[in-house]
């Protein structure tokens, strides 16, 4: 099963070649919370994304019955199930796992719910969490490339705190989500090897100290102790059997193996047979997660973290992201793209990406004239801000809206090479770039990737890369395959060399890519706080019209 932004969805999968018999998606009923939250309508601050849990139960219960039809098998010959979560998008439960949303005192609490991955609202504490860190030495911060994520659990923890001490007090547990399932599952709590690792700031078998947390507020210092830490399952392990009522749920036989959580770009890796040190898998979808496999321990700028075991056991695995993906393409297309172009595209039986990219790919590199950075949804690797956002550079009175489209998607892709040459000059060089993800789909886009990189592209061979990648632990926490690395080799899937560089064009890109630095550096690095600037307005002012309106 593999939970994503927007739906769940749950993949058959035959252990013997990995072939995929059938499939079912549930998409979830309260979507993501951003502008208002679903039990009261009241307006949320900016920069929130919250679920509710119970979304997560109804693919359990839909989803997977609908699979195994539609793969027009017998229930009782699935060995197991696995499951790949979004991360950082943890929960506060209490100690039978019981959200707290769910608790009819706390529904109006936005605090009491599920915050997606992409809740940006802890900015500042993720800034003052970086900073002391820095102040005091803390010899964990290199392992997450000098700078601690607004998207990641102690952050998120700590706006609760802030925010809400009330829900803070009720909450026994500060669970990922992608653990919490697997509790509803088999009736274990096990923390997962990644997101602990990448997400809860857990290096060499510890936490940040009470010392610490402290540091950052007094009510702060007992939170690893006391709401974070437990037991760690390892990646492929079985964490327990499935209970009859997730059995119950789901159509599938009592007691077979439940596998440790896992995170869905992490989870792909083995799908895509690139779990070698050196190869980088880059899931594409919203957003961009970059994974990547090595044997040596390397402190890259900028990177997400870097995990003993994080990806397969006996190498070190890193991961790197973009915030912002399809999400801006998606942002693009719905709310700027003119109504005529709308009707060009229907009328040619094409979608609006479509029509878009068949026009801005018709002229060459530059032609547009235009430059953007891809911080829409601030910038996750190597400038780890939320605080940046998106721009657009050269607009004329003759800039077309497939130029701008093209743009977005080229600064993308040059967001991409920022991550592969910060990790090649920290020495930890990508040999092989591999997509997964919704938006292998996109020729144009991939094709422009190429030639950005300078590097030939491997495909997986698979649609639904995270969801195979979950079957492909199943199949070892059931005992069918004695490693993930074996299991992927047997199951996975990849076409090699799908997209290879255009010289002509990725000598245009190579001059492009220089003014990107240019623009990337001077807001990134602070040679303009312009952005930081007009978040921080935004903010006071809607903080200043919500007053006013209560």
């Amino acid at each position: 099963m593999d939970f994503g932004t927007l739906s769940g969805r749950a993949l058959v999968v035959r252990v013997e070649d990995g072939a995929e018999l059938g499939s079912a998606v549930h998409e979830y009923r309260h979507g993501v919370m951003d502008r208002e939250l679903a039990a009261t309508g009241a307006e949320l601050p900016p920069e929130w994304a919250l679920q509710d849990a119970a979304d997560y139960v109804e693919v359990l219960r839909e989803a997977v019955p609908a699979a195994i039809r539609a793969a027009g098998i017998d229930p009782a010959s699935v060995i197991g199930v696995a499951t790949d979560f979004t991360a950082s998008t943890p929960m506060p439960v209490l100690a039978d796992g019981t959200p707290l949303s769910d608790l009819p005192e706390l529904r109006e609490h936005p605090h009491a719910y599920v915050k997606l991955w992409k809740h940006h609202a802890a900015q500042a504490q993720a800034t003052r969490i970086t900073e002391l860190a820095a102040e005091r030495g803390e010899t964990w911060l290199p392992r997450y490339g000098g700078s601690i994520s607004s998207e990641w659990e102690v952050a998120k923890a700590l706006q609760l705190l802030e925010e809400d001490p009330e829900v803070y007090a009720r909450t026994v547990h500060w669970i990922e989500a992608a653990d919490w399932i697997v509790w509803q599952l088999s009736g274990v709590y096990l923390r997962n090897a990644c997101t602990a690792g990448y997400k809860g700031i857990r290096q060499d078998g510890a936490s940040p100290s009470a010392a610490f947390l402290g540091a950052l507020n007094p009510d702060f210092a007992g939170f690893a102790d006391d709401k974070l830490d437990h037991e760690i399952g390892e990646l492929g392990d079985r964490a327990g059997g499935l209970t009859a009522e997730a059995a119950a749920w789901t159509g599938l036989p009592e007691g077979i193996a439940v596998a440790v959580g896992n995170v869905d770009a992490h989870v792909t890796a083995p799908a895509a047979r690139a779990t070698a040190p050196g190869e980088m898998v880059a899931i594409m979808g919203t957003s961009t997660c970059h994974v990547m496999s090595s044997d040596r321990l390397a402190e890259v700028p900028g990177m997400c973290g870097v995990v003993d075991g994080g990806i397969v056991a006996g190498l070190y695995g890193y991961e790197a992201g973009q915030s912002g993906v399809g999400d801006i393409l998606g942002w693009y297309v719905e709310r700027q793209v003119p109504g005529e172009l709308r009707a060009e595209a229907e009328a040619a039986g094409r979608s609006v990406h479509e029509h878009l990219s068949e026009l801005a790919w018709a002229r060459p590199v530059g032609a547009h004239g235009l430059l953007a950075l891809d911080w829409h949804s601030g910038n996750r690797s190597v400038l780890v801000d939320t605080e940046l956002s998106g721009l657009v550079v050269g607009l004329t009175l003759a800039t077309r809206p497939e130029d701008v489209y093209r743009a977005l998607v080229e600064a993308t892709a040059f967001g991409a090479r920022q991550i592969v040459e910060t990790f090649r000059d920290a020495g930890v060089p990508v040999t092989r770039f591999v997509a997964a993800g919704g938006l292998i789909r996109n020729r144009r886009l991939m094709q422009t990737y190429a030639d950005v990189l300078r590097m030939p592209i491997d495909v997986i061979g698979s649609e639904q890369g995270p969801a195979l990648g979950a079957a492909i632990h199943a199949a070892v926490a059931a005992g069918a395959y004695p490693d993930v690395r074996a299991a992927g080799e047997a199951m996975g899937r990849r076409i090699d060399a799908a997209f290879v560089p255009d010289a002509a064009s990725a000598d245009a890109y190579d001059a492009l890519f220089a003014d990107y630095r240019e623009l990337h550096d001077h807001f990134g690095r602070g040679g303009s706080e312009v952005m930081r600037r007009l978040k921080r307005r935004r903010a006071a002012a809607l903080a200043s019209t919500a007053e006013e309106v209560a």
